[in-house]
């Protein structure tokens, strides 16, 4: 078994419930390896250090056992996964300097931002799969990799359920392959 680590953080179902209302049942559910945050309300954010076969597997089953303990919570984000450019930097152990030339140097094949500005994000996943094939930086742990590909398909996935009912079918004719698991109806 591999060790996972990740965050998961959810919307309370009212916004107005303490967080610490839950910290007993969360441990109950089997949340005993997350370092709990309950600082924001009506949020609360579970940093995991889980023991799995594989990431998505780590990922499910602390997404079960949150929603055991608080079954009207609602997913707002599962990380690691969009980055910025001091992201990239403190993982591939550079200066952000750095990271603004391997982006501006390699414009053709570094990854397209998720969103282009004044700050510019990335999806982790594809950072750190076109650093091991064209950087000679630090090696990444394939742990980290394999998180951060998790993390991204749990949130798309999260994403894709919250527009079900907005998506016209020709788009998603376009961007879903017909053989997809996920199903919009």
């Amino acid at each position: 078994m591999k060790e996972y680590e990740f965050t998961l953080t959810f919307a309370l179902p009212t916004r107005d419930t303490d967080p610490q209302f839950y910290l007993d049942a969360l441990m109950e559910a089997g949340c005993d390896d997350a370092i709990i945050g309950v600082g924001v309300s009506g949020r609360i954010a579970l940093n995991f250090t889980r023991h799995s076969d594989s990431a998505i597997d780590a990922m499910t089953s602390a997404l079960e056992n949150v929603l055991s303990a608080i079954p009207n919570a609602t997913l707002i984000e599962s990380s690691p996964d969009l980055v910025g450019v001091s992201d990239i930097a403190a993982i591939l152990k550079v200066s952000r300097q750095a990271v603004q030339k391997m982006v501006n140097k390699h414009i053709m094949t570094f990854p397209t931002p998720v969103h282009s500005g004044a700050t510019q994000i990335w999806h982790l996943a594809n950072v750190l799969a076109w650093s091991t094939t064209h950087t000679n930086h630090s090696p990444i742990n394939h742990s980290l990799i394999e998180i951060a590909e998790a993390s991204r398909k749990i949130n798309l996935a999260r994403e894709i359920s919250d527009l079900k009912d907005v998506i016209p079918s020709q788009i998603t004719k376009l961007f879903l392959p017909s053989d997809s698991l996920i199903e919009l109806k």
